[in-house]
């Protein structure tokens, strides 16, 4: 799948999720459009992507036995790298690790882990 490809399904993956988890209304930058999605962010949705995308590979299809938990966490960790990588100074919440986020979040990072997978 080419780059650009894997960016946008990383974020429709993102919006679903959201959609899907988010209790109440979210913010409009959480389900922002792709066509309205800052350059950093398509950038770093296509990097982690790429980084599932690989790990699924090396791991000879073996990575389907993973948690959810363990999914989720993979993308939290690649995201985070990627905040760390786009801003010298990232808040906090951007960069939190996973204990810290919120339930809807970790359910969102795992639907993308598992979009990724099924692609």
């Amino acid at each position: 799948m080419p780059k650009t490809e894997g960016a946008r399904l990383f974020r429709e993956a993102w919006i679903a999720g959201v959609h899907q988890h988010f209790p109440g209304e979210p913010k409009a930058g959480y389900i922002t459009p792709w066509g309205d999605t800052p350059q950093w962010e398509r950038e770093a949705a296509g990097a982690v992507y790429d980084q599932v995308r690989q790990f699924i590979a090396i791991s000879g299809g073996h990575a389907a036995r993973l948690s959810r938990e363990q999914k989720g966490r993979f993308v939290a960790t690649c995201w985070t790298a990627q905040m760390f990588k786009h801003f010298e100074n990232p808040k906090p919440g951007y960069v939190a690790d996973w204990p810290d986020l919120p339930t809807w979040q970790q359910e969102t990072d795992a639907d993308i882990f598992e979009a990724i997978e099924k692609a």
